[in-house]
């Protein structure tokens, strides 16, 4: 009689999961040569509901949160669109300017970070009179949290920063160098001076030739103009900071600070949660989560996120 009984419970659970009906549109939107193609899905019984614009990470990172070449594929970008969807809420993903090749040059000529913010402009203005839609809310995760920072000045009525720094680039650089030994902080420290000073590296040591290579030179300077806790506090709109604490790459001390920069904000750290959203029972899993799917999403996460967009 029980097992009957889970069957006839796993069956209605299914219909009622299946009712929720998810419209899905693809756009291209253009900043001039560069190509934004992107997906909007929404739950099409509901006559209006909020809608989400995920601004995504460093990297050739794509509407799904994958990225080619890296062989990153844990796909948490559309698993978190998913998860909204259901709860009513409707969510606008769209490949990062540096995801194909195709855009790669054109973008040689325009190193210029804000360039991120003005591709999230767009995003922003295709939805804002849209009338299925009663608010957007910008979620920037990583290096997004400064991108989508700057594009919540307008149009935007509410931010997320998801695992996002709270100082400028070249610290950051400098601070996580300093967890590995001294000597490598004080490397980059020197160089990222020369670059901050002069405007280029004209020796760059080759254990950094990774991040400042000439090529990749004027980009970091427009990125390190920028100081997330000083243009956190720019904002007029209700804020939500997450961390996970298994994150690897961005560590919960940066949602604190944060946090301190702007004291009227929300803070959640989320335990278990990793950097690609997941959750992370065993640390052996930890990296193993970017290259699959197969890892859950953090459930604290979807629901945090639901309740300060509803509330």
């Amino acid at each position: 009689m029980k097992s009957i009984l889970y069957v006839i419970l796993l069956i209605s659970l299914n219909f009622g999961f299946s009712q929720v009906q998810i419209a899905s549109e693809n756009f291209l939107l253009m900043n001039e040569s560069i190509k934004l193609p992107g997906t909007l899905t929404y739950n099409k019984e509901l006559k209006s509901q909020p809608l989400v614009i995920f601004i995504h990470g460093s990297g050739n990172v794509d509407r799904n949160g994958n990225q080619a070449g890296v062989n990153i594929k844990a796909n948490y970008i559309k698993q978190l669109a998913d998860s909204l969807n259901v709860k009513g809420i409707a969510f606008y993903r769209y490949d990062k300017r540096s995801s194909t090749e195709e855009n790669l040059k054109f973008m040689m000529d325009d190193l210029d970070f804000y360039r991120f913010v003005d591709d999230a402009k767009l995003a922003i203005n295709k939805f804002k009179d849209d009338k299925r839609f009663t608010s957007i809310i910008l979620i920037g995760h990583s290096q997004g949290s400064l991108v989508a920072m700057l594009a919540s000045i307008e149009n935007v009525d509410k931010y997320i920063s998801l695992a996002g720094i709270s100082e400028d680039m070249g610290e950051f650089i400098i601070n996580s160098y300093k967890q590995v030994s001294d000597e490598m902080s004080n490397i980059a420290k020197e160089q990222i001076n020369e670059l901050k000073e002069t405007g280029t590296i004209e020796t760059v040591n080759p254990a950094l030739a990774h991040l400042f290579s000439k090529a990749n030179q004027p980009f970091f300077i427009s990125w390190m103009a920028y100081n997330p806790s000083e243009e956190i506090k720019k904002l007029q709109i209700p804020v939500l900071i997450l961390n996970g604490t298994k994150d690897l790459q961005v560590k919960v001390e940066e949602a604190n600070l944060l946090h301190e920069a702007k004291s009227d904000s929300e803070l959640m750290i989320i335990e278990n949660m990793n950097h690609v959203l997941k959750t992370i029972e065993k640390d052996e899993d930890n990296i193993k989560s970017y290259y699959t799917p197969e890892f859950p999403l953090s459930e604290e996460l979807i629901n945090t996120i639901e309740v300060f967009i509803k509330k």
